[in-house]
């Protein structure tokens, strides 16, 4: 059973369609102003960044319901950031930086999101509603799926990146249409590389 669907099962997900199968490979987040972990190479990204952003990206258990985010100070000290549904996660994040050479200190302020089953049945629908629209398919085969909900105490942000704005429009519809949330919030970046 790969890392996704075990996680799935874990939030009361038994099957998972077809069409999301390649959502098995751990994925990516944000950094900073929730430009996504993947697409940070746009900006001048030192070899030291990528290196960070890759030990990020391949932890296990990271997925489409986690935001990871990073910044490098001028001494080498890491700040870590973001929103994790599983506790152990923050430890992982941190374990993984602390050990790249060249990191002098890791300042770890990533959240855990609160344990709700409220939560677990928003992520569930959002998950389905967004990756299920007409043409999102190209994401979800993504080995890294670029579009990340995350949820606490009802409210939904999602991060990452899309295609164009239409995209993001529907991805914000989608999320939207589920029910007993509070609000979304539509963070996504556009990246016409997607």
């Amino acid at each position: 059973m790969n890392r996704l669907a075990r996680f799935m099962k874990s939030l009361g997900i038994l099957a998972v369609p077809v069409l999301l199968i390649g959502l098995s490979v751990p994925a990516f987040s944000a950094v900073q102003t929730h430009e996504a972990l993947q697409h940070q190479t746009r900006v001048a990204e030192t070899p030291f960044e990528r290196e960070i952003r890759h030990e990020l990206i391949m932890l296990p258990y990271y997925t489409v319901f986690d935001n990871l985010e990073f910044k490098v100070e001028d001494d080498n000290t890491v700040i870590l950031s973001g929103q994790v549904v599983r506790s152990f996660l923050k430890d992982d994040a941190e374990y993984a930086v602390k050990h790249i050479q060249g990191v002098k200190k890791v300042i770890n302020n990533i959240e855990i999101l609160p344990i709700s089953r409220y939560d677990n049945t928003i992520r569930r629908r959002e998950f389905y509603a967004i990756y299920s629209e007409i043409g999102f398919e190209r994401y979800a085969i993504q080995a890294v799926p670029p579009i990340h909900i995350i949820v606490n105490n009802g409210d939904v942000t999602l991060i990452g990146a899309v295609a164009d704005q239409y995209d993001k429009n529907v991805a914000g519809i989608a999320a939207n249409s589920v029910p007993d949330v509070f609000h979304v919030t539509n963070d996504l970046m556009i990246d016409q590389n997607k």
